[in-house]
C-alpha cells in the first residue's frame, strides 16, 4: 500500500486531507448543511477533478482555477450537493452525474457509468453506482489507494437517509454490502458527504443492526 497520512488543515474549513506521493485530496466544507467538497489533484500531472459542487461558487470557482480541474463528478443531484453547478457551468467546466440522477439538475454536461475510469493526470478514480439514498447515487475510488468518496451513501453509524420517495432502504443496505463491504478491505477509509470520515472496518459489524432498525 502506498504510504499515506491524514493532515490537519491549513484554515477553518479547507484542509489538505490526505496526501501522498502524487496526490493530494484537499476537503472544503461548505453551505448551511455542511457539505463535504473533494479536490482530487495528481501533484505530478497538476490537475485536478471536483467531487461535488455543493455551495460557495465563488470559492469553488477560485480552487478550480488553482487545482487546474479538468472534471466536475456529482455523487449524487439533492439540492444541497449541486448549488454551485450554474457557476461552474457558466465558468467553461464540465458536469457529469449518473442517468438515475440527471432529471434533478436543469443542466448536465455528460453522464457517469458504473465502473468507468476517470483519468486525473496519473491517477484513477473509479465509478461505482450504489443506489439507494437516490436512484444515481455515486460512489468513487481512488485506485492505488484506500480512499472511497461514498457521497451519501455511507456514513459513519450508517447508511444514507431514504425517507424520499425515490429512495430505498433495502436497495441502498444491497449497494453498501455488495458494492462497498464485500469489495474494500477493512482499512479502507470512506469520505462521506457530510461530516467525519470513517472505514470499512469500523462500520461492516454493524450491518445486521442497521437492517433490524430499518434505517
Amino acid at each position: 500500500m502506498l504510504p499515506h497520512r491524514i493532515l490537519v488543515g491549513y484554515d477553518h474549513c479547507m484542509t489538505l486531507h490526505w496526501t501522498c506521493t502524487g496526490i493530494e485530496v484537499h476537503k472544503l466544507v461548505v453551505g448551511p448543511l455542511d457539505n463535504n467538497v473533494f479536490f482530487v489533484r495528481c501533484t505530478q500531472a497538476d490537475e485536478a477533478v471536483l467531487i461535488d459542487a455543493a455551495n460557495d461558487p465563488n470559492r469553488l470557482l477560485d480552487l478550480c482555477r488553482a487545482f487546474n480541474v479538468k472534471a466536475v463528478i456529482q455523487t449524487h443531484g439533492h439540492s444541497d450537493h449541486i448549488q454551485a453547478i450554474p457557476a461552474l457551468r457558466e465558468a467553461g467546466y464540465k458536469i457529469g452525474i449518473h442517468a438515475g440522477d440527471a432529471a434533478m439538475l436543469k443542466e448536465y454536461d455528460y453522464l457517469l457509468e458504473d465502473d468507468i475510469v476517470i483519468r486525473i493526470g496519473e491517477l484513477r478514480l473509479r465509478t461505482i453506482h450504489t443506489p439507494g439514498h437516490t436512484p444515481g447515487s455515486m460512489s468513487f475510488h481512488l485506485e492505488d489507494t484506500p480512499l472511497l468518496f461514498a457521497g451519501d451513501t455511507l456514513f459513519p453509524g450508517g447508511p444514507g437517509a431514504t425517507k424520499f420517495e425515490y429512495s430505498d432502504f433495502k436497495t441502498i443496505i444491497k449497494s453498501i454490502e455488495d458494492r462497498l463491504f464485500r469489495v474494500f478491505g477493512l482499512s479502507t477509509i470512506v469520505l462521506p458527504g457530510h461530516g467525519d470520515d470513517t472505514t470499512i472496518g469500523a462500520e461492516a459489524p454493524h450491518l445486521e443492526e442497521w437492517i433490524a432498525r430499518g434505517w
